[in-house]
């Protein structure tokens, strides 16, 4: 079964100035983030507009990142949702197109229980299974975004039951329940931080690795963070760890990308609205402030 170790990207998806699929775009940043050292990719998360794809659209950019990768590097593709029909045909399309496992978020907004998200994730597992025997599931917790916390039982009953689930990205912030999962996870059992900025206090407790923004901007940089503990490249990047959030991700990290010439057109698709000028500016100022322009 393949592990996600490491720095990995949660890449953003390029669109052109039209709103349309920029495909070669999308093809050009697999080959650089590879050519730069990270060690994963995540095609189709929440940095990859996914709610805003339709499902043909999901599927390309998979493909393209799996094909684009060329099996130099594991690809995890996005596979969550709060609609679990939908759910589950995403992770099989990963399966289909030669992904090497799948990124599952907690459903947003419906707020199941833990035994509704017992079932929302076992519905995908079973699914997998009749697919592709052990495909693995990469659990992802980010109440910021979904309102629902999944507690450090839940995630550790996830780990027990159900034997797709390797892994855990956590994105909480939430210091006691991260080193209770760390403490208390089975043998062989990721945890991968999701959040930049907390990444170095995590990896000191433990954690097996990251899946980031910042390395949509600066994958060199993020992949030697990761591997070497580096808390002088932390501190360095920390004002862009940070200024990636200053509105909506992934507007400030396209809009970075764009500034710093790794993309041509920061599009975002709606609800997602374009950055504001002020931010633009603050954005341009941290990027000189950490030596990136």
């Amino acid at each position: 079964m393949t592990t996600f170790k490491g720095a990995g990207t949660a890449l953003v998806t390029p669109f052109r100035p039209d709103g349309a699929l920029d495909e070669d775009a999308l093809a050009k940043l697999v080959d650089w983030q590879i050519s730069e050292g990270i060690d994963f990719l995540v095609p189709c998360g929440t940095t990859g507009e996914n709610p805003a794809l339709s499902f043909d659209e999901h599927r390309r950019v998979v493909e393209i990142t799996v094909r684009s990768a060329n099996g130099r590097v594991p690809v995890l593709a996005g596979a969550g949702g709060n609609n679990t029909p939908h759910a589950v045909a995403l992770a099989e399309l990963a399966v289909d197109v030669g992904a090497d496992g799948i990124l599952t978020v907690t459903p947003y907004y419906n707020k199941p229980t833990p035994d509704g998200l017992r079932r929302h994730f076992g519905a995908q597992a079973e699914a997998l299974e009749k697919k592709k025997s052990r495909f693995p599931m990469v659990l992802y917790n980010v109440p910021g975004r979904t309102g629902l916390n999944m507690t450090a039982e839940t995630t550790l009953r996830m780990a027990r039951e159900i034997p797709n689930v390797v892994a855990v990205k956590e994105a909480s912030a939430n210091m006691e329940q991260i080193l209770t999962i760390l403490r208390d996870r089975p043998k062989g059992f990721l945890v991968l931080s999701g959040d930049d900025a907390w990444t170095l206090p995590i990896l000191g407790c433990g954690a097996d690795g990251l899946v980031s923004v910042a390395s949509n901007e600066v994958p060199k940089l993020i992949a030697e963070m990761v591997a070497t503990k580096s808390r002088e490249i932390h501190e360095r990047l920390l004002p862009l760890l940070l200024g990636n959030f200053i509105e909506s991700n992934p507007g400030p990290v396209k809009a970075a990308m764009k500034m710093m010439g790794i993309l041509q057109s920061d599009t975002l698709r709606p609800p997602l609205a374009p950055m504001s000028d002020a931010s633009r500016a603050k954005l341009e100022s941290i990027l000189r402030e950490c030596g990136l322009l």
